[in-house]
């Protein structure tokens, strides 16, 4: 290109790219497959199937009955703009989105106390042991065939000590594992309508954090810093999906068993083929995911964090080259994330991928480096 673009104020066309990333998550057909140690339930992606398929079969048939059709249009609008007024309300205050999400203090202090130099296990096992999911999350880990195999002894026995079970996944592992935990956490869960968007924002997320470690290594900086913002820089868009679902939910399932008790068929027939307003909500989370990252965290009374500074700066600074370093790292990282999932999804092409290199000012070292990487699991070794 004649003009560079390197490190200043965002071209439209970057903003552009990255916001088609986020569309393709959250609006795009891709079905992604899970992720290792990411042990989603076949039977939610078995419901997700059949609910895809049972709401195309209603709409094909309701697209076939003009009155019908015109039911269905009121129905799913009149769903749509509920819901939506719903989330605008709760979106509106920091504070009520706290209140409803599964975020806590002791998460975050958790989450700090990983950053320390030298890691206190005195001082994580009672955090760790009060989080009923991630000592399950652990126990699980710990127990599963390819994690028994390198146990030295005893693997038939199932552990369910959290004392043996951090013991064999090593202080050090838990820098990695347990950022890795509370972001899957966070992710809207149980949830058929929104698998494949949490499956694929949890695989950008995974892919953004392995990447960060590794820029950390090759510039031997704060890797678990730098690895732990590069999850939390998601937060506040899983917080957002999880919020929407959750209200899209309760009202969509209300609207059922009102619509059932009163045998109205095609009212029901609307309500079921309504899809989740995807659309209105990807707005939503370019609108309020990257604020609410520092947000929920200076509520929980930890302006002062690292973790929170990082976060703040990344949504706040307007050029790259105005982060600081360790802010570009995780920057750079989340510009390789977004190429390599436009790639897989053929989103993106080659002189876009060069814009996005340029801006972000990755080296050919660093390309390398990345390159080499296994995003299909976390390196625990």
């Amino acid at each position: 290109m004649a003009i560079s673009v390197a490190g200043g104020v965002r071209p439209g066309k970057i903003i552009e790219i990255e916001h088609r990333l986020y569309q393709q998550l959250i609006l795009g057909k891709h079905k992604a497959s899970p992720t290792l140690l990411d042990d989603l339930d076949l039977e939610l992606e078995a419901d997700a199937n059949k609910l895809d398929v049972e709401r195309e079969a209603i709409l094909a048939r309701l697209m076939k009955q003009i009155k019908a059709k015109e039911v269905f249009e009121a129905v799913s609008s009149q769903l749509h703009e509920t819901v939506n007024n719903a989330i605008d309300h709760q979106l509106a205050s920091p504070e009520l989105v706290l209140a409803k999400s599964e975020i806590n203090e002791s998460q975050i202090l958790l989450l700090e106390l990983l950053l320390a130099k030298n890691l206190d296990a005195t001082r994580l096992r009672p955090l760790i042991s009060n989080l009923s999911w991630l000592c399950r999350d652990l126990t699980n880990m710990v127990n599963s065939p390819s994690f028994r195999a390198r146990r030295p002894q005893s693997s038939d026995v199932r552990v369910t000590d959290i004392k043996l079970v951090m013991n064999y996944i090593g202080i050090e592992n838990l820098r990695t594992i347990i950022p890795y935990f509370c972001l899957r956490n966070w992710l809207p869960s149980a949830n058929a309508k929104l698998l494949w968007t949490t499956r694929k924002l949890w695989r950008y997320s995974i892919v953004s954090g392995i990447a960060a470690n590794a820029l950390a290594q090759l510039h031997n900086t704060d890797s678990a810093l730098v690895y732990s913002s590069a999850l939390l820089n998601q937060l506040g868009t899983s917080v957002v999906l999880s919020l929407s679902a959750r209200l899209f939910d309760q009202t969509w399932g209300a609207w059922i068993r009102e619509a059932s008790s009163s045998r109205d068929k095609e009212v029901y027939d609307a309500v079921i083929a309504t899809e989740f307003p995807a659309k209105a909500v990807f707005e939503q989370v370019l609108s309020h995911g990257h604020k609410l990252n520092w947000q929920l965290l200076e509520l929980l009374k930890f302006e002062a964090s690292p973790l929170t500074g990082l976060l703040k700066e990344l949504d706040l600074t307007l050029s790259y080259r105005e982060l600081s370093p360790q802010a570009a790292l995780v920057a750079r990282a989340n510009c390789y994330a977004k190429v390599v999932l436009l790639e897989e999804m053929r989103q993106i092409d080659p002189q876009e991928k060069r814009l996005m290199f340029d801006y972000y000012e990755l080296t050919e070292q660093e390309v390398l480096r990345l390159k080499a990487q296994n995003y299909r699991k976390l390196d625990l070794l």
